[in-house]
């Protein structure tokens, strides 16, 4: 009781530790990619990340850490059907659940924050068109074939 972790919790912290660094070098590569795609991508209309020079945090985040952050948001054009494009992903899996090693997604306004009112929401930033990636270790290109098709579903005409 207490503290102290038991053996096979510590058996498996000291083995990713092992992998970390190389982990983590895989997740940041992976996000430049995933950004540099969305950035050109006509269904993204806003995206948050702090290596992004007009995010509002950006010299803060520099000055703070060596590298970027694997997580990004970034907000869907409203001819994307969110439900389509979300259910319509085969790599990222959706979940609140955020930063393994696998990819995750997740739509605030449904998930996390669907119990405050849609006002609110959209006063934190926090729209219905909005989402969050985790990025994981995949290949970076296969996220960015999963988030294209989904896409290409997803289009309402």
């Amino acid at each position: 009781m207490g503290a102290i972790l038991g053996p096979q919790d510590s058996f498996l912290l000291i083995r990713g530790i092992k992998t970390l660094a190389m982990r983590m070098d895989r997740h940041l590569e992976n996000t430049e990619e995933i950004l540099e795609f969305l950035q050109t991508n006509p269904n993204v209309v806003k995206i948050y990340h702090p290596s992004l020079l007009d995010h509002p945090n950006h010299i803060l985040a520099y000055t703070q850490s060596k590298g970027s952050v694997g997580m990004i948001s970034f907000v869907l054009d409203d001819s994307i059907h969110i439900n389509i494009f979300l259910s319509s992903l085969k790599t990222i899996s959706l979940a609140e659940s955020l930063g393994g090693i696998e990819s995750l997604i997740s739509h605030p306004a449904s998930m996390t924050h669907a119990s405050y009112p849609a006002a609110y929401r959209a006063s934190i930033g926090i729209v219905d068109q909005l989402i969050r990636l985790s990025v994981g270790c995949e290949h970076y290109s296969d996220l960015i074939d999963d988030l294209m098709q989904a896409f290409a579903l997803a289009r309402v005409l």
